[in-house]
């Protein structure tokens, strides 16, 4: 259990630091950077001979939410409200007007019928997470240097330096952050790095039945990411913001934002 005393010490320390030493924070975020990797690391792991990403195929996906549900149970992700690591949208394109989009419990527990009133040219589900971007707004916005990219390309958050600000939520353009309500610092999807860093998949990855994400290694011939890329079209999200995400999607068209 945390003590809450330090944690206030510290919130007012900053905050007066806020006021005071306008380039205290650049100082702060650029020495806690190997605390931090530390508690990540594992013996036999080598950071800098890997750089993670996934892959996301939106003809595959059936909205079943089972991601979801193990990113949760995984993770130790609340389980009231509205609090998702990786959640599922739903997209239902009619022929007239624009695209509906829904995302009930973030799809856990399935999509219910929704009525147009007219005719659906086609709908499809599009599961969404953190994008791990290399040139992430939400490590450039922490004041404290909680939010931070490793070097095998998964961007993370250190609970012991987050204060809560908010300012990464606000700033990631996916919405794919949240306040966890007990902890009250910054969540958000990890590629389940206590995973990947022992050679296992994401959690989600590994219960979808119909192997709809795909999680490998950039520039690795061996991996199945390379094997997705030649085999599919694929995109990012928000391309225009140069964010450079490394959650590559086959089969978003035009409607998915």
């Amino acid at each position: 259990m945390k003590n809450n005393k330090p944690q206030m010490a510290r919130r007012e320390f900053l905050e007066n630091c806020t006021r005071k030493l306008p380039g205290f924070f650049l100082l702060f975020s650029s020495l806690n950077t190997a605390n931090i990797l530390a508690a990540n690391e594992n013996d036999d792991y080598d950071h800098s001979a890997h750089e993670y990403a996934m892959g996301v195929s939106i003809h595959k996906c059936i909205g079943c939410g089972r991601c979801a549900d193990a990113c949760k149970r995984e993770n130790k992700v609340p389980r009231e409200g509205h609090y998702y690591r990786t959640w599922i949208e739903r997209y239902i394109i009619p022929a007239d007007g624009e695209a509906i989009v829904d995302s009930p419990d973030g799809g856990i527990h399935g999509f219910p019928e929704v009525k147009t009133g007219g005719d659906v040219l086609r709908s499809f589900f599009v599961p969404k997470l953190c994008n791990h971007c290399a040139n992430a707004p939400c490590v450039q916005v922490c004041p404290v240097g909680a939010t931070y990219s490793t070097e095998d390309g998964v961007v993370l958050v250190d609970d012991t330096y987050c204060v809560g600000c908010r300012y990464c939520i606000q700033a990631c353009p996916y919405g794919a952050r949240y306040l966890h309500p007990e902890k009250h610092v910054a969540d958000k999807c990890t590629f389940c790095y206590h995973r990947i860093t022992k050679g296992l998949l994401p959690a989600c990855v590994e219960v979808c039945p119909t192997q709809a994400r795909i999680f490998g290694e950039i520039g690795k011939r061996s991996s199945p990411l390379n094997r997705f890329a030649r085999f599919n079209d694929i995109t990012v999200l928000k391309p225009a913001l140069n964010t450079k995400p490394k959650v590559y999607y086959a089969g978003a068209d035009g409607e998915v934002r």
